[in-house]
């Protein structure tokens, strides 16, 4: 069921701007106190709140436990978020959302060491890292459906990959602001005081993007969803909803999502701890290779969505899937020479073969579901695979370099994730061009139809 024209209440070009700068700078703001977390984790977190150990993996491991109860968050706040949002608007939820995790990121920046409470530090930790997981959790459904919903049909992979796009930008700004403190201060300032100072900054900016959310509005299709269904008194939405009708759905949302989100943390997080730990290179000099790489991400996001409008969606991902692969078996030996050009390429090409599935992701989930529990569907399937995806990988990464002392196991790792995509993309349905209309009238004549049969 496809269609190539765009519906004809399809948002104008420059109001679906304005709704692209909205739902990206709240993006930005959000994803750049994810990663500057995950970035400390690797740097900071281990010897700062842990107790020492003559193991060097250890303090860095349990900094990533800390950093994956953030990512066990996540699936709570998207179905909380989900809820609220397929019944109130997704412009409510975004500035709620972005507040929230703001909040937590500044107090993790006020946070004693282990050094000076105890045991008290790293409970405090888990506990402003479960608030930050909570809230990005329904963070990113609302931001892509603000954009998809707005979208044209036959340019909805575009203009919803900027979204995506935005969490390089949040991710680049977290690594520039920790290279700048880590690389003109001292390392025992660093460690004491400089990293806090990037975490407090996060104040300034949730205000500039709260302030941008606030100049937007929901997307025709929904309000006029929400009139239907306040007319018809109908209650149907929600995350129980969407698992007893769209179970399949949420399944194949939750396989596409595998490969690219272990992917995505191995060439991120992990090979932070690979270059600092196995190449010996530098913390600033490390820093400043991912912050180029993560240009390269920027730019091949939008590039790949616009491929998937004109190729479809599937190719597009599997392309991305079969490329990831295949990434880690050549980037770590790329790494093992210590040379900072061969260094970048292998973090950079990484992240183009994770743009392809990336870039894709929020249209082919937008396209799974009706409106009325749209928020709810992408959110799950995207946000419960973070748990066993995302959130470990960094761990079982770490684990498996650690014991085996190579980075094939870990290249093993990422192929057999990438391989569980592939199958997700084999039995998911193309969707390039589909209204998001005949979703919803879909949807209805299935549920007047089961009405008819039970009345019967």
């Amino acid at each position: 069921m496809t269609q190539t024209t765009a519906s004809p209440q399809a948002t104008p070009t420059s109001g679906l701007r304005r709704v692209v700068t909205a739902s990206m700078a709240g993006t930005v703001v959000e994803w750049y106190e994810f990663f500057l977390y995950a970035s400390a984790a690797t740097l900071v977190f281990g010897t700062a709140f842990f107790p020492p150990s003559d193991d060097p993996y250890a303090g860095i491991i349990a900094a990533f436990l800390t950093y994956a109860v953030g990512f066990i968050a996540r699936p709570l706040g998207g179905i909380v978020f989900g809820h609220l949002g397929d019944k109130y608007g997704r412009k409510r939820l975004l500035q709620f959302s972005i507040i929230l995790i703001g909040v937590a990121t500044f107090l993790i920046g006020c946070l004693p060491t282990y050094a000076q409470v105890g045991l008290l530090a790293p409970a405090l930790l888990v506990l402003l890292r479960f608030l930050q997981g909570f809230a990005l959790g329904g963070e990113w459904g609302g931001a892509v459906l603000l954009v998809a919903e707005h979208s044209p049909a036959r340019s909805r992979g575009f203009w919803a990959s900027w979204p995506q796009a935005a969490v390089p930008v949040g991710n680049l700004l977290a690594t520039l602001v920790l290279y700048v403190l880590s690389a003109t201060l001292t390392e025992a300032a660093f460690l004491g005081w400089g990293w806090r100072v990037a975490f407090w900054l996060s104040a300034v900016i949730v205000l500039i993007g709260w302030y941008i959310r606030t100049k937007v509005t929901d997307a025709p299709i929904f309000l006029e969803m929400q009139a239907d269904r306040e007319e018809a008194k109908a209650v149907g939405y929600g995350v129980l909803e969407v698992i007893r009708r769209y179970p399949r759905g949420v399944l194949t949302a939750m396989g596409l999502r595998v490969a690219e989100n272990i992917l995505y943390y191995v060439v991120v997080t992990f090979s932070i701890v690979y270059l600092t730990q196995v190449v010996k290179e530098g913390t600033s000099n490390t820093l400043l290779l991912l912050v180029a790489a993560h240009v390269v991400h920027f730019v091949a996001i939008p590039i790949a969505g616009r491929l998937s409008d004109r190729f479809g969606r599937k190719p597009v991902y599997a392309a991305g899937a079969i490329a990831g692969a295949t990434w880690a078996f050549f980037a770590f030996p790329m790494m093992d020479t210590g040379n900072p050009l061969l260094i970048w390429a292998a973090i950079a090409i990484g992240l183009v073969f994770h743009a392809a599935m990336y870039a894709a992701q929020p249209a082919i989930m937008a396209e799974m579901f009706p409106t009325r529990m749209r928020y709810s569907g992408v959110s799950l399937g995207y946000q419960v695979t973070s748990i066993f995806a995302g959130s470990l990988a960094p761990i079982i990464a770490t684990s498996l370099l650690g014991q085996y002392g190579s980075s094939v196991p870990v290249a093993i790792y990422v192929a057999i994730a990438c391989a569980i995509t592939l199958v997700a993309v084999a039995v998911a349905r193309e969707t390039r061009g589909l209204d998001l209309r005949e979703v919803d009238a879909a949807d209805r004549a299935r549920t007047q139809s089961e009405t008819a049969a039970s009345v019967a």
